[in-house]
């Protein structure tokens, strides 16, 4: 047994009984304190809430809330429970929101308990843990795209966190005082230097798509 496990309560949430049993019977075997378990979002949500549990375990699809989305009312309601999202997906977008909300664990539903394991006992020391499978992601799609916003200007910077905000050019030129064909040549010069398709949407587009980065840079 982990001299971590004792003192820490864990709520475990999926809508597939099955797998939410299974998961129990395996945290307990490992003597985790399971206090309670949720087949709906809104129950996990309800249940942090009202435990305050140590870590939440959340499935990312789940009926009425989303893991997400538990996430996210559950910080607004100000809870120091500590989250381990699992996920059968591998999209850059599910891991940008991940990041995004400061999660401190991401793991693969098809991934061994082991791991999870890993995982629970990083999170119980103040780390984060990320899947081997996410962080090639990170490394191979993500980083590489910040790496190209990181070479513009400050100014160019300046006008794509505004279009990641929202603003069109016409806003983006009274909020700067420039001419709006200095923005529309800034947004000309970024979308070549990130190696964008020239038209109308692909730097909005990349704009949303890396949000949570690039406002946070």
């Amino acid at each position: 047994m982990h001299n971590l496990n004792k003192n820490a309560t864990i709520i475990v949430a999926d809508d597939h009984p099955l797998l939410l049993k299974g998961m129990i019977e395996a945290l307990e075997s490992k003597e985790y304190q399971v206090s309670g378990k949720a087949k709906t979002g809104l129950e996990a949500l309800n249940l942090i809430i009202e435990q305050q549990p140590t870590i939440a375990i959340l499935d990312i699809e789940m009926p009425i809330l989303s893991g997400i989305e538990v996430i996210k009312k559950a910080k607004e309601n100000h809870t120091l429970t500590k989250f381990i999202l699992l996920t059968s997906y591998k999209e850059q977008r599910i891991i940008i929101q991940a990041e995004q909300l400061q999660i401190q664990g991401y793991l693969l539903k098809d991934e061994p308990f082991e791991e999870l394991d890993h995982c629970l006992q990083q999170v119980l020391k103040g780390k984060t843990y990320f899947s081997k499978t996410f962080n090639e992601i990170f490394d191979e799609d993500i980083n590489p795209q910040l790496k190209k916003f990181k070479l513009l200007t400050p100014s160019e910077r300046t006008i794509i966190r505004l279009i990641a905000q929202g603003y069109t050019s016409g806003e983006i030129s009274n909020q700067l005082t420039v001419s709006i064909r200095t923005v529309e040549k800034h947004r000309s010069n970024i979308i070549h230097k990130l190696d964008l398709v020239s038209n109308d949407t692909s730097l909005s587009f990349w704009a949303e798509k890396y949000k949570a980065f690039i406002l946070g840079l």
